[in-house]
């Protein structure tokens, strides 16, 4: 019987993602745009996007460059103790390099940076998990936004939904979310079809360092920067849905 063309083994070991290659090369873009740009930031992110944050890539690469990958790749670029950092304090921008958050080097001054920050955002739908910020209800009746094939799935989100002559209709009145509660993800999906942006998309600058003027922080928090290098504490691996945000070097 001839071997069918589907029957091909594929070797795993060719399907590595993210090696020692690729951490590497982030290891090395840092001490790179370390040298290259004068000022650098720590930035946390609220309702994480990655498509808005490649927007904003694409916007500053002229004479910036975001960097958003695994705290601890990005910790050891920039050194994590006064003896492995490349410039004097930038062991204080690895230390707040917890949590959602990535590095900006740019030739863009300290103000600009700041006061840009301050007034940038963009509106997202919700996920689940964010804290509704007002009472969604959608009351009984016909709602034709829908097409009578996406009923079923409207159904099974948990709206109270039947066709009607053809017609998606809800029989009784339907509280999707209440102001204040954690969504759900059949809240979360709810309202993004319905239309409902309820999120933000936020970059707060927690800290910069510059060539001119060393290190500062922005935003308050508990980091002992007095601390021993010994006794920084090691972050747990929470950050592997965490993508490099590369930038043009130019």
């Amino acid at each position: 019987m001839p071997r069918s063309k589907r029957d091909k083994k594929v070797s795993l070991t060719k399907t590595d993602r993210k090696g020692l290659a690729w951490k590497q090369r982030i290891i090395d873009d840092i001490r790179f745009c370390v040298e290259k740009y004068p000022n650098i930031f720590v930035f946390q992110v609220q309702n994480m996007r990655n498509n808005l944050l490649k927007d904003l890539r694409q916007e500053w690469k002229k004479n910036s460059r975001f960097i958003f990958g695994k705290n601890r790749i990005m910790q050891i670029g920039l050194g994590r103790t006064k003896a492995e950092e490349t410039e004097t304090d930038l062991h204080k921008l690895s230390k707040r390099l917890t949590g959602q958050v990535g590095l900006l080097f740019t030739e863009k001054t300290k103000k600009e940076v700041l006061e840009w920050a301050e007034n940038y955002w963009a509106v997202e739908y919700a996920r689940s998990g964010f804290v509704a910020t007002k009472t969604v209800t959608l009351p009984a009746g016909p709602l034709e936004e829908f097409t009578h094939s996406m009923e079923p799935h409207l159904r099974s989100l948990g709206l109270p939904t039947k066709l009607e002559k053809g017609v998606v209709t809800i029989y009784s009145d339907y509280t999707v979310c209440e102001e204040g509660k954690v969504l759900t993800p059949e809240q979360a999906r709810i309202l993004k079809l319905l239309g409902d942006p309820m999120a933000k998309f936020r970059l707060t600058m927690k800290c910069s360092w510059t060539k001119k003027d060393g290190f500062e922080l922005h935003v308050e928090d508990s980091v002992d920067d007095n601390q021993s290098d010994s006794a920084m504490e090691e972050e747990p691996e929470d950050d592997d849905e965490k993508e490099e945000m590369e930038g043009d070097d130019e």
